[in-house]
């Protein structure tokens, strides 16, 4: 076992072909070399594999796992288990990063020895592209609500914009629950709310690929259903551990017409979108 390894980067996979390639080349290409890359082959039926065996043979720091379906979040649990860095990263195999991305996070990691180092995100469409998140200074904080605020949780319960160290993980025994979607709404705000600091780094960036065929946009009952379950979750935890988060918390009212939902108003902060049908929004 290489004892130097600074980062495991924990990358599940299933049927991704179409977009493997790009993900994998920004992850051996970082800046930084000291990682591991910890890929899941989560039974898929296309050519995912063979892409995954590819790159293995061509770099050693890419470790494969290849097992039945079992969902998303099991396969993020194989590869924490699997994990020798020091601190752990996520990509989703539709997504990449800059390729300065992780150096960038794990110096500021370990100049201010913070539990978690967080970027930005940029999310793309096939017609559009705009910032998620930006970070425009570098805060460092040990304040549990101000850590909610400028990463916007539970709204951007993304956990793959970030580093953390893996004993957050191991010394709080966190893991992502099995069987489920959306479970980063459920293991965001523990991660934060466990992190001792938190460090927000500027100037790079991941890149969240809302394809037409993800679980965001084809959403079945059971996504649904998971949706509703892992909000809720996320809610009874920020609430018993007296976390505020009204600074940022978005106010919805929907106006429906014959149970469809018309017009939809959002207010977050100071600023206020309107929906007409969801089509339309200003």
């Amino acid at each position: 076992m290489n004892n130097n390894i600074k980062i495991s980067i924990i990358v599940p996979v299933f049927n991704a072909k179409k977009y493997l390639k790009r993900c994998l080349d920004s992850l051996i290409h970082q800046s930084i070399k000291d990682i591991e890359i910890i890929c899941i082959n989560d039974g898929s039926t296309d050519s995912s594999l063979n892409i995954l065996k590819d790159f293995a043979k061509s770099d050693s720091r890419i470790i494969l796992i290849d097992q039945e379906n079992q969902g998303q979040s099991n396969a993020r649990n194989a590869g924490l288990d699997k994990a020798h860095g020091k601190y752990i990263g996520f990509v989703d195999s539709d997504d990449w990063v800059d390729l300065d991305f992780f150096e960038k996070l794990y110096n500021a990691a370990e100049k201010y020895n913070c539990d978690i180092a967080a970027g930005g995100i940029i999310r793309l469409h096939k017609f559009n592209k705009k910032f998620h998140l930006k970070f425009d200074k570098e805060v460092v904080t040990e304040n549990k609500d101000e850590k909610f605020e400028i990463c916007d949780v539970p709204e951007l319960s993304y956990v793959w914009n970030k580093i953390y160290k893996k004993e957050l993980f191991t010394s709080n025994n966190l893991h992502f629950e099995p069987g489920i979607f959306y479970e980063d709404v459920i293991i965001t705000p523990q991660l934060l709310y466990y992190s001792k600091k938190l460090v927000t780094v500027m100037n790079t960036y991941y890149y969240y690929w809302r394809s037409s065929n993800s679980t965001v946009t084809n959403r079945s009952e059971k996504a649904n259903n998971d949706s509703m379950y892992a909000h809720q979750k996320a809610k009874e935890f920020i609430t018993s551990h007296n976390i505020d988060i009204s600074s940022h918390e978005p106010i919805t009212k929907r106006y429906k017409l014959f149970g469809i939902t018309i017009l939809k108003i959002r207010k977050k902060g100071t600023k206020t979108t309107t929906s007409l049908f969801n089509i339309i929004k200003w």
